[in-house]
C-alpha cells in the first residue's frame, strides 16, 4: 500500500527525467511500417462498409503512424450499444468520466503511475520547468483534420490563458503564481515552459482538469475567436448571446460545463462523438464511434469495440434505480452507489443480468461540513470564523449514531487529512474533536458568548438573533449526506444551536458557491489518497470545491487582485504546497506537505463526520474488460481510466 501510495501522490521520482516511451506493443506495430501495419490493422464492419463505398478514407489514413496499443483483458468484439444514466441536465461529468480521457497522459489502472496517452512519450529538464512532448505523427480529430503542435499551443496561449475566456489561466496550468508558456517546436513536438520547478506537472495534466492541451480544435475552434475572426462579435449577437466567449462556450465548450457535450459538430479526440447533444429538455444523449480515433488493440483492432453510447436522462434516483433493476443499464455507478441501495441491487443481481464491481475510495471523507468563513453577513462571519464554535460543534455530534445508521457501521470518526495507512497520515489533523462530548460542547459555547437562550432553548448570539443556519446539500447526488445531516441537526439542536438542512438542486448548489450566498455546505471531503491532486479542504485552492472560503481561492488565482485576503496560515499553506508541487524528491515533498497538514490541523476550517467507505457500481454480464474493482475519485475520474473503448459485449 506504501509504496503505490509513493508515486500515486509523490509523482515521479527522484532523477527520473529520461524520455518515457509508449508500450512495447505500439513500438512493435510502429516497426512493421506504415503499409505493413495497415494490412494488420482492423476495423468496425459499419467503418469498413463507408471505406468500400468511397466515404471514408482507408483506416490505414485515419491512424497516426503509432497509435497507442492498449493492452485489453481479452481481445473484444465490435458492435452494441453501451447504456448510461445520468441524472438531470447538470450531470455533465457523467459523460465526462466515461469518456473524457483523452489528455496528453493519462492514469494506469492502480491510479500510481502516468502513462503516455496522446503523446507518445515526453522529455522533462533536469529542474522540471521544461517538459517536451512528442505527440504521434499522422494523427486526427474526429473530423478527420490533423492533430498537431499548433492544436497545443492555441488551447494554452489563445484559449486557456485569454483572460476573456478565463479570468486567470486553470490552476493545473500554474506555478509560483504564474503559467505556463507553449511553444511549437515542430508539427509534432510541443514544449510547456514553466517559471519555476514544477514536478508534479505530469500527474496534473492525468487528471480532468488537466485536459487544456487538447481540448480544443484550432481548425475548429478559431472561427469562434477574435484573434482569428474579426466578425466574432456580431456572430455571438446573431445568436442572441452576450458577447464572443458565450459563443465561444457554447460552441466549443470547457472541461466542466454540458455545453461540452452540447455541440455534434465540435472535433474532439475521444472514442465517440456527439450525435444527440446534451441540450435543454432532452431525454438522452447518444455518442457514436469515432472513425479516426487512435488507439487499437494488441491484435491490430482499432478501438472502440462498442458502437455507441446512449445516455439516458433520469430525474430522479428511484429512476435510475428501477433502470438499474431491470437490466437497463449496463454500467453504473453515479448516483445509485449509497450503502443503502447496495442490499437491493445486491439481491436483484440474477433479476437484472449484472454484477457488482468495488469502488475504493480515495476520499478523505464522507460527509464534510463546509461553514462559509467568508460569509457576506459580517455577524455570520464572527460566528464561523471562530475556531472554538467549530470545535464545538464537532463536539457535539454523535458520529458513533451516524455511521451506525446511515453507513451500516462501514466507516469511523474523521476530520480530513490522508487516510490511514497512507505515507503522510496525520493524527491530529484527522481525529481531533471527533469524539462526541455534548458537555464540552455547551461549555465552550457558553463561554464564547452564546450562553443566552430563547424559549425553545435555542441560543442567542450577541446581537439577541438566534443561533442559526443552514447547510446546502444536494439530495440527488448525496442522499446519505441528507441522512447524515438531518442526524446532525438533531445533534446540534441538542447543544442549542438551528441548523437547517438546505436541500437543492445541484445547479443552484454551484450558482450559491460562486456568488458566496450560502451559510454552509456539505461535499465529500477528497485528498484521501491524493492530497497533491485535489488539496481543496487543505488551503483554499479550488475555486468551486473550497467552499468554506471561496472568496480566499479567488485571491490566490488572481494573486491578490480579486476576492478576500485569507488569513497568513492560508497563505503558509499555499506556499508550501506550491514547494511540494516544485520538489521531485519525495521525503522533502512529504516535509513540506506535513507542515501543510500541521497548520491546517491548527485552523481547524471544516467539520468532518466520517472516513469516506467504499462503494460499488453495477455492470452488466455480457459487458466484458470492466475491471472488478478500481478507484473513485474525481483526479482519476472513473471509470475512465479503466478505458471504455476496449470493453465489449460479448455476443448471446
Amino acid at each position: 500500500m506504501k509504496e503505490e501510495t509513493k508515486t500515486r501522490l509523490g509523482g515521479m521520482r527522484a532523477g527520473r527525467r529520461t524520455v518515457l516511451k509508449g508500450f512495447a506493443g505500439a513500438a512493435a506495430l510502429a516497426g512493421m511500417g506504415q503499409s505493413a501495419f495497415a494490412q494488420q490493422a482492423k476495423e468496425a464492419p459499419a467503418l469498413a462498409k463507408l471505406v468500400t463505398d468511397g466515404k471514408l478514407p482507408a483506416l490505414a489514413q485515419r491512424l497516426p503512424a503509432t497509435p497507442l496499443v492498449i493492452q485489453a483483458e481479452k481481445v473484444g468484439v465490435y458492435g452494441g450499444a453501451l447504456r448510461r444514466g445520468l441524472r438531470g441536465s447538470a450531470d455533465h461529468n457523467g459523460i465526462l468520466r466515461l469518456v473524457g480521457n483523452q489528455g496528453l497522459v493519462r492514469w494506469n489502472l492502480a491510479f500510481t503511475e502516468v502513462l503516455p496517452n496522446v503523446a507518445e512519450k515526453w522529455e522533462v529538464n533536469a529542474t522540471s520547468t521544461e517538459f517536451i512532448f512528442y505527440l504521434r505523427k499522422g494523427m486526427k480529430w474526429s473530423d478527420g483534420k490533423p492533430f498537431t503542435a499548433d492544436d497545443v499551443v492555441f488551447s494554452i496561449e489563445d484559449c486557456a490563458k485569454n483572460t476573456d475566456l478565463f479570468k486567470t489561466p486553470p490552476g493545473t496550468l500554474v506555478i509560483s503564481g504564474k503559467p505556463v508558456v507553449a511553444s511549437k517546436i515542430d508539427e509534432t513536438t510541443v514544449k510547456f515552459t514553466f517559471p519555476a520547478s514544477y514536478a508534479m506537472f505530469l500527474e496534473q495534466l492525468a487528471t480532468p482538469l488537466g485536459q487544456y492541451p487538447t481540448l480544443y480544435a484550432k481548425h475548429y475552434a478559431s472561427q469562434f475567436h477574435p484573434k482569428y475572426n474579426s466578425n466574432v462579435a456580431a456572430q455571438a449577437k446573431a445568436a442572441n448571446l452576450s458577447d464572443w466567449t458565450a459563443l465561444f462556450r457554447s460552441k466549443c465548450g470547457d472541461i466542466e460545463i454540458p455545453a461540452r457535450w452540447g455541440n455534434v459538430d465540435k472535433p474532439t479526440l475521444d472514442p465517440w462523438v456527439v450525435t444527440e447533444a446534451y441540450t435543454g429538455g432532452v431525454t438522452r444523449v447518444v455518442m457514436d464511434r469515432n472513425a479516426y480515433f487512435w488507439q487499437v488493440d494488441q491484435s491490430g483492432q482499432q478501438l472502440p469495440y462498442i458502437d455507441k453510447l446512449s445516455f439516458s436522462i433520469a430525474q430522479d434516483v428511484e429512476s435510475l434505480m428501477l433502470d438499474a433493476l431491470s437490466g437497463k443499464l449496463d454500467i453504473q455507478e453515479r448516483h445509485i452507489d449509497s450503502l443503502q441501495n447496495k442490499p437491493t441491487l445486491s439481491q436483484n443481481q440474477q433479476k437484472g443480468g449484472y454484477r457488482l464491481v468495488e469502488l475504493e475510495a480515495t476520499s478523505a471523507q464522507q460527509v464534510q461540513i463546509y461553514l462559509n468563513l467568508t460569509h457576506k453577513d459580517p455577524k455570520m462571519r464572527e460566528m464561523f470564523g471562530n475556531k472554538q464554535f467549530r470545535q464545538a460543534l464537532s463536539l457535539g455530534i454523535n458520529r458513533k449514531e451516524i455511521i451506525d445508521l446511515v453507513y451500516l457501521g462501514q466507516s469511523e470518526p474523521f476530520q480530513t487529512g490522508p487516510r490511514p495507512g497512507h505515507p503522510w497520515y496525520n493524527e491530529k489533523l484527522s481525529r481531533q474533536f471527533t469524539n462526541f462530548d455534548p458537555k464540552q460542547a455547551n461549555d465552550i459555547l457558553d463561554k464564547i458568548g452564546y450562553a443566552k437562550r430563547d424559549a425553545q432553548k435555542f441560543r442567542l448570539r450577541p446581537d439577541g438573533q438566534r443561533v442559526f443556519f443552514s447547510i446546502d446539500v444536494i439530495p440527488t447526488l448525496y442522499p446519505d449526506a441528507v441522512d447524515t445531516l438531518e442526524l446532525v441537526k438533531r445533534h446540534w439542536a441538542d447543544i442549542g444551536v438551528d441548523m437547517k438542512v438546505n436541500t437543492i438542486e445541484r445547479a443552484l448548489f454551484y450558482t450559491r458557491g460562486d456568488n458566496n450566498d450560502h451559510d454552509g455546505a456539505t461535499w465529500p471531503g477528497p485528498g484521501g489518497l491524493d492530497p497533491m491532486l485535489d488539496p481543496r479542504d487543505y488551503f483554499a485552492q479550488h475555486p468551486q470545491g473550497s467552499r468554506y472560503a471561496i472568496p480566499w481561492t479567488i485571491w490566490f488565482a488572481s494573486n491578490g487582485k480579486d476576492g478576500q485576503e485569507p488569513p497568513e496560515s492560508q497563505k503558509q499553506r499555499k506556499k508550501l504546497f506550491d514547494e511540494a508541487l516544485a520538489t521531485a524528491d519525495l521525503k522533502k515533498r512529504g516535509e513540506a506537505m506535513k507542515k501543510v497538514f500541521d497548520l491546517c490541523a491548527d485552523a481547524y476550517e471544516t467539520i468532518g463526520v466520517c472516513l469516506a467507505v467504499n462503494t460499488f457500481g453495477i455492470v452488466k454480464n455480457n459487458l466484458q474488460n470492466v475491471p472488478k474493482k478500481y478507484p473513485n475519485s474525481w483526479t482519476w475520474p472513473n471509470p475512465g481510466p479503466a478505458l471504455p473503448q476496449q470493453f465489449f459485449f460479448t455476443r448471446t
